[in-house]
């Protein structure tokens, strides 16, 4: 494809390629199926009986969508951008919605205060002020500065500790990634895949699993404190999904199918929707997560990468889908962890008042997303385009 160049006196500024809009499309189709999936847990009485069982896996998804956009966008140009250059863009397409997530956090935060969210209301205001802050700049909090009772990296907003693996994640692409020979990049991708079976078969071969992991033994459940078996479910579901990526996006052999947005779209709510496969504490589920993550993943973004989208209708709703997915990811949470309270509040209230209170904290979710990307995103990212990745 031709690449877009902007000359502003003595400074190039590279203009962002055409999309696929497919995979945008399907980002989209995972984060209604997450929001779905949060909603849901609400009711569950543990893994083993969570609806929408594996929407979980929507965020190993996500990374591999990611490695393979990141190298699809940035491989060829590295003759004409700097280091800098890189990661000004990610933070202009990132952080914006990041900021944005961690304040709608903030503004609910004591919304929320209940028997499930221990620390609020018990730590002092400096405390939740430096949260807040650390939120903002994307700096994890480790869990003596917890301050919602759940040892996420951002208590504002739980959703945040996957972008914090995607930064680490493009911080090593610009520095050591994108050098890579291809062999190099295979080889480093079967190791990640070793430590993706470390971690769905329960292995343990780093003895860096605990105890207090038995309930999520066979999934990929975890990566949001800064702890050390946290961190490293973190890392390894980070690795390979998005080497993956971008190693489909370097060796460009892709799955062209009819219809395949579509197909693509009931590939990953099938395999999201899928019952814990022989209980939480069964290997077979553990399985099934590795299959999802070594291999379906990677076909369904190769099948999204070589279809074509035809019609306006499809167009329409994958641009829509595309446009959305982000937001809708990062800000969605605050309005769970209300829905949460309500709900374990009021564990007596009839039928309907649930169904009611779920349906409308999801159109408030899809709302209040579409409202964020219309007015502050886009305008922001626009802004900033023009007076920052512009200029000199």
């Amino acid at each position: 494809m031709r690449q877009n160049i902007i000359t502003m006196g003595n400074n190039v500024y590279l203009a962002s390629k055409p999309r696929y809009e497919i995979l945008d499309g399907l980002r989209g189709v995972a984060s209604v199926l997450v929001v779905l999936f949060h909603l849901l847990e609400t009711y569950s009485g543990g893994q083993a009986t969570q609806i929408i069982n594996h929407g979980y896996l929507a965020v190993d998804f996500f990374f591999v969508l990611s490695g393979f956009v990141i190298g699809y966008a940035y491989d060829d140009r590295w003759d004409k951008m700097t280091t800098w250059g890189f990661f000004k863009r990610r933070l202009v397409r990132l952080q914006p919605m990041v900021i944005m997530g961690t304040v709608l956090g903030a503004c609910f935060y004591f919304f929320a205060q209940g028997e499930g969210f221990s620390q609020i209301g018990n730590v002092s205001g400096w405390m939740v002020l430096a949260a807040f802050v650390m939120g903002c700049l994307m700096i994890p909090c480790g869990v003596g500065m917890d301050i919602r009772g759940w040892q996420e990296m951002n208590s504002f907003n739980g959703p945040n500790w996957s972008l914090t693996w995607e930064y680490l994640a493009n911080i090593v692409y610009a520095f050591v990634l994108r050098r890579l020979s291809k062999v190099a990049l295979l080889l480093l991708t079967i190791a990640a895949a070793f430590c993706t079976l470390d971690l769905c078969l329960n292995w343990n071969v780093f003895g860096l699993l605990t105890e207090s992991r038995a309930a999520n033994a066979y999934t990929v459940i975890g990566g949001w404190s800064l702890t050390t078996e946290q961190v490293y479910i973190g890392i390894t579901r980070l690795a390979y999904p998005f080497l993956s990526g971008l190693l489909i996006s370097r060796v460009g052999r892709f799955i062209r199918a009819k219809g395949g947005f579509w197909w693509c779209s009931l590939i990953l709510v099938v395999l999201f929707s899928i019952p814990c496969v022989g209980g939480a504490d069964n290997v077979l589920n553990g399985i099934y997560n590795a299959t999802c993550i070594l291999l379906l993943f990677p076909i369904v973004v190769m099948m999204g990468a070589g279809s074509e989208i035809k019609g306006k209708r499809s167009t329409a709703i994958c641009t829509f889908l595309g446009e959305l997915s982000y937001p809708l990811y990062i800000t969605h949470y605050p309005l769970m962890y209300m829905q949460m309270n309500w709900a374990w509040s009021h564990p007596d209230a009839p039928m309907y008042a649930h169904i009611m209170v779920g349906v409308s904290v999801f159109a408030l979710s899809v709302g209040m997303a579409y409202a964020c990307l219309k007015l502050y995103d886009l305008p922001l990212r626009k802004w900033l385009t023009e007076n920052w990745l512009k200029k000199r």
